[in-house]
């Protein structure tokens, strides 16, 4: 893996597990202050759900460097390695352009609604759109790279 995936990952890893332990703590001090002090905070259904939201999209690009996302390895490995070569590619392209898609819809959502928030807190929307352009972005990079490298067999395809 290059410095500048390894790098990538590291910090999306590090943004990944912040994102789960706050949200286990979110989740805790809501039923502590509910159930025990019967005095929930308004707002923190909000923040959970921000931080789901936040987890998925920042964390998609670790799918797909771990090699997680949906491949298909037992039809594939049912193929021959030529044909399996041919899909590998069409596989690659088709999920780098897929991403890429995405993150051009998530900046047009952007740049239509730029003023949009949350209706309890005023969260911007900007924060969930760029979490998911984030993710996308960084998920059609790694789909290149393995695109590079060669999906499942570690022998380059491009």
């Amino acid at each position: 893996m290059s410095f500048l995936a390894r790098l990538f990952t590291g910090v999306t890893s590090a943004i990944s597990v912040a994102l789960t332990l706050g949200l286990l703590a979110v989740l805790t001090a809501q039923v502590v202050l509910r159930d025990i002090f019967l005095s929930p905070i308004v707002g923190l259904e909000e923040v959970t759900r921000m931080l789901m939201i936040l987890m998925v999209w920042i964390a998609y690009p670790l799918v797909v460097a771990t090699g997680e996302n949906i491949v298909m390895g037992e039809l594939k490995a049912a193929m021959p390695a030529r044909l399996r070569r041919g899909l590998d590619i069409s596989i690659g392209l088709a999920c780098t352009a897929a991403a890429l898609a995405m993150v051009w819809a998530t900046w047009e959502a952007l740049a239509a609604n730029p003023r949009n928030m949350t209706p309890t807190l005023r969260i911007p929307f900007w924060i969930y759109l760029a979490a998911a352009a984030f993710g996308f972005g960084g998920g059609a990079f790694l789909h290149l790279r393995r695109l590079r490298q060669g999906q499942d067999s570690g022998t380059p395809i491009l």
